[in-house]
Formats: structure tokens, sequence, C-alpha cells
């Protein structure tokens, strides 16, 4: 329910050269009145309920999916602990983005030539979208994960990583050139297996 309401709203928008992205500008401020419901929240390193809960979903994919273009992430927030385990888990953990109205916003900028549209669709079971572009661009882009791991401190169980992004030429597959764009370290809020835990100093 929630999902629906808030992806309808920019489903099939364009971002043309110059123009910035903001997902509160276009999804608005969740209400009982557009027909949001109760949902799960995180909040202040707490799972909670609220009106519109759940829909930091929809700002995870459109991160994640914008991570392939060339446009310009101007503000990104992470979330600030690990609430679940990595079961059904398909993105690299710390590749989403936290959004709270009105102030933890998600925003990118067109800083190309080209023209972009967002598209958002829900299936029976996913949430799922993609990015299109007005004309064939010469580079890809591809997001991986590294140097992953979990670590105990003063008691309490952290998780680490790396995500990075190499620039792919689309004529050679020749990569020419990568980026250091997260660097995640966040609280457990889980169980985790004590053989997966290395040792700090």
């Amino acid at each position: 329910m929630n999902l629906g309401i808030a992806a309808s709203r920019i489903d099939g928008i364009l971002i043309q050269p110059g123009e910035v992205f903001s997902f509160w500008k276009l999804v608005g401020r969740a209400t009982k009145k557009k027909g949001y419901i109760e949902g799960m929240q995180l909040s202040r390193g707490e799972v909670k309920t609220g009106i519109g809960g759940g829909i930091c979903q929809l700002a995870n994919l459109l991160y994640w999916m914008v991570l392939h273009t060339p446009m310009t992430v101007i503000e990104r927030h992470h979330h600030s602990f690990d609430p679940f385990p990595d079961e059904g888990r398909v993105l690299p953990f710390g590749s989403g983005a936290s959004v709270f109205y009105n102030y933890v916003d998600l925003r990118f900028k067109n800083t190309t030539p080209y023209t972009f549209q967002i598209r958002i669709w829900l299936t029976n079971r996913h949430l799922k979208g993609a990015i299109f572009v007005n004309e064939e661009m010469e580079y890809s882009y591809h997001i991986e994960e590294r140097e992953h791991q979990f670590y105990r401190h003063n008691e309490k169980d952290y998780r680490q990583n790396e995500i990075w992004r190499r620039t792919i030429d689309k004529r050679t597959g020749d990569c020419v050139g990568e980026e250091l764009l997260i660097k995640n370290n966040s609280e457990v809020k889980y169980e985790v297996n004590e053989k997966e835990l290395v040792a700090i100093s």
C-alpha cells in the first residue's frame, strides 16, 4: 500500500539536464489522508512503526539505480545501524538510502547532457525499477562490495564494508576508472555468528 502510493508519484518522471531529483519534493509528506497506513520505520537506532513506514525501500532502490548512471548524488544519508541479517538481502549491505520527512532527503542532479526517465513498479512480491536514457551512452557502471567484515568492539557488534563503482567502456569492455563511493561502519542489531567476527586491536 505505502510503496504503491509513493512509487506512483515517481514512476515515469523525466530528469532533464541540469535538473535535481528530490525524493520528498515528489513524494510529499506521508499522511492518512493520502492513503498511507502504519508500517515499519527505522529511527534513532530502533525499529518502530509509523504512518508511511516502509517507503525507505523505494529510496534504497532509487539510490541503487542512480549509482549505475553518471548522474551525481548530492544528498544521501545512510542507515545508522544494521537491523536485519542478510537472509533475503539482494543488494550489498550499506548500499541503501535513509529518508525521513522533511529533512533527511535523497537528491541527485543530472549533470549530463542526457535525459533520464525513472520507471518504478510493484509485482506481487517485489518492488522493481529501471532508468532509461534518451540515447546510447558509451559507459556502463558496475557496483561491487569490498573489505566486508563483522567485528566486536566494547561488547557491541559492528559491520563494515566499502562500496566501489567501476566505469566500463561499453565498446571495449575495459575498465576506465573506479571510485570508492561509500565506507560503511554500523552497529549490528541482530546476533552475529561468532565465527564471522574478526578481532580488532
